[in-house]
């Protein structure tokens, strides 16, 4: 063994013994090799510093901001809500549908574009349902590696694989070639992420959030007994007429908070007005005075229908509209008023639908109370009336706002929008017409275009620890090959096993190809391992695809390492893994996927 690859072996081992430590960040190692590297005289700077250059690497920011998008438009939260409502509190389901869905998926586009766009849709699943990302993460990134056993375009190993058959004049994989492999390895994947989660780093669930919630804030004011709704029937009395020349307030003792909409299938919230004109079908909802009429007599004599009012009909419409707690501070110009006095509603865009004086509510009469010096009012409007209050220090000042504050989406009307986009990326993904990173370019641009996300909002969503990690350990792939390090290993696995039974040399053809492809990515270990597979085929007088396959297959078996694939990279962060976790649940596995390779592929593909 000559010098420079003694050097590059011991960077290698370097480096992994600092991944399993834990110690310094896996991103900060990967910037520590890409500087040593170029000590070594193998690699220079210039190419140590190439992958910040690679289409790979561009391609997975740009699905970050792509999967961002989905965020802002809700496409990720609905399909979160999908899939818990679809399991329930159930941990278990949760990962059996993730695994299905993303492999799905995957098993037709880039499983890197799936596992960047569902990150955020299982952060929120997180949220919502208190499961540890630890257990989640693990069952994404695993999904989306089998996915590339499912069909000829689910990875580029496959790709790569099926170029070296035709290349050397042999037929080449059908697209479903690889589905009888990848479809039993998927069901022995959900079983085993089923039993093996316990042993993910799991930190206790979160605590409850220190922001209330709306839910909170209805049965601390008293709004569920104090608040109505009230729908308007075909023939109201009050169809057809403005809200300032019916002035319910003064005339029936009833205040307007918000007015629900129907438009198609959708409804929509819309703030009261005095411009505005009911109609038909729209359903008030209202607060009334100590003093106000009877709900049941005005609902007959207006033909209104009076509807349950809940905390969680509250939470239904956080997406719309919102509310805030804000203190009247000291020298205030609304001290001394009352909120009707005040004009809360077109000062501000507000309405008031709770009082505190210190600690004590005020349930019937608020409106009619004066204000004072640190009185807590309760309000309820749009968010942008609520947010336009942020920085108003003299006569309001924002006290609290509630946990649904942080779930609502900024631009859920564009949803359609931003999935047509997403359409068209895959589908010029699937169809080849131009290269995967510029398809995925082109989605973020209109994606700006269509002011789904900003600039700024762009930068925030790619995460930067990950890409330096790929980007840092790429030069080590170019290394190995330029001092000779992957050939002689493959020179060695010829001449150990040229006179071996071909299902023995099929095992050692999977070990090797999992084993390089926990120090190189994937894609490396099969164009290295699919021409070497290929010669083991020849020498022993078999066929070539059970060899080709089983590299295939082994390229995609990458469970073991944070750096195997950028799949696993991902997920790093988001599940707070250390190296540690991907052996510990990637090395039985993948000895699992092995012996599934070894023991199925010569019976669908005979030697």
């Amino acid at each position: 063994m000559d010098w420079p690859l003694t050097m590059v072996l011991v960077l290698l081992g370097v480096a992994m013994v600092l991944f399993v430590t834990g110690r310094p960040r896996m991103d900060v190692v990967a910037v520590i090799m890409m500087l040593a590297l170029p000590l070594t005289g193998v690699v220079s700077m210039a190419e140590a510093l190439m992958g910040f250059a690679d289409p790979n690497i561009v391609l997975i920011a740009a699905l970050f901001v792509i999967g961002e998008a989905l965020v802002r438009t809700g496409v990720a939260q609905r399909m979160g809500d999908w899939l818990t409502a679809r399991a329930g509190a159930s941990e278990g389901r949760v990962i059996v549908l993730l695994m299905l869905v993303v492999a799905g998926m995957s098993a037709f586009m880039s499983s890197t574009a799936v596992v960047a766009i569902f990150i955020p849709i299982v952060l929120r699943i997180v949220a919502r349902t208190r499961i540890p990302a630890a257990r989640l993460m693990m069952p994404l990134s695993m999904a989306a590696l089998i996915s590339g056993m499912l069909t000829l375009v689910g990875t580029p190993p496959n790709l790569v694989v099926n170029a070296e058959l035709t290349r050397q004049g042999h037929e080449g994989f059908g697209f479903f070639a690889f589905t009888p492999f990848g479809l039993p390895i998927l069901l022995l994947a959900m079983l085993y992420m089923l039993g093996a989660r316990r042993y993910l780093s799991a930190p206790a669930a979160p605590a409850p959030p220190d922001r209330p919630a709306l839910a909170d804030w209805v049965a601390e004011y008293g709004l569920a007994d104090r608040g109505h709704r009230l729908r308007l029937l075909p023939g109201s009395a009050l169809a057809g007429a403005r809200l300032d020349v019916l002035d319910l307030r003064a005339s029936e003792g009833i205040s307007i908070i918000a007015i629900e909409r129907g438009r198609g299938y959708r409804r929509h919230l819309i703030q009261p007005r005095g411009e505005t004109v009911l109609q038909p079908g729209d359903t008030l909802l209202i607060e009334r005075r100590s003093d106000g009429p009877d709900l049941d007599g005005l609902a007959r004599a207006q033909g209104l229908e009076a509807l349950p009012l809940s905390a969680r009909r509250f939470a239904d419409t956080a997406q719309e509209i919102g509310m805030a707690q804000m203190i009247v501070p000291p020298g205030s110009r609304l001290i001394g008023q009352t909120v009707t006095q005040a004009r809360f509603r077109s000062r501000f865009g507000l309405s008031v639908i709770g009082l505190k004086h210190g600690a004590q509510p005020v349930p019937d009469t608020m409106l009619e109370e004066p204000l004072r010096a640190g009185d807590t009012l309760l309000t309820m409007g749009p968010w942008r009336a609520i947010a336009a209050l942020a920085g108003e220090r003299r006569d309001l000042v924002v006290l609290d706002m509630p946990v649904e504050y942080h779930e609502v989406v900024p631009v859920r009307a564009r949803a359609p929008l931003a999935l047509a986009v997403v359409a068209l990326v895959v589908g010029l993904m699937v169809w080849g017409a131009v290269p995967h990173v510029q398809a995925a370019l082109f989605g973020c641009l209109l994606m700006g275009l269509f002011r789904i996300i900003d600039i700024d909002g762009a930068y925030r969503s790619i995460h930067w620890q990950s890409l330096i990690l790929i980007v840092g350990m790429m030069p080590f792939s170019l290394a190995l090959q330029r001092t000779g390090g992957v050939d002689m290993a493959a020179e060695a696995l010829l001449a150990a096993l040229g006179d071996a039974s071909p299902r023995l040399v099929l095992a050692a053809v999977f070990a090797a190809t999992a084993g390089i492809s926990l120090i190189i990515s994937n894609t490396a270990t099969a164009v290295l391992m699919a021409p070497v597979a290929l010669a083991l085929a020849s020498v022993l007088g078999a066929s070539p695809y059970p060899f080709a396959m089983t590299v295939a297959l082994a390229a995609s078996a990458a469970f073991m390492t944070p750096v195997a694939s950028p799949v696993n990279t991902l997920v790093v962060g988001p599940g707070n893994y250390r190296f540690t976790d991907f052996l510990r649940l990637g090395g039985p596995f993948t000895l699992i996927c092995g012996v599934v390779v070894v023991a199925l592929v010569p019976v669908v593909l005979p030697f």
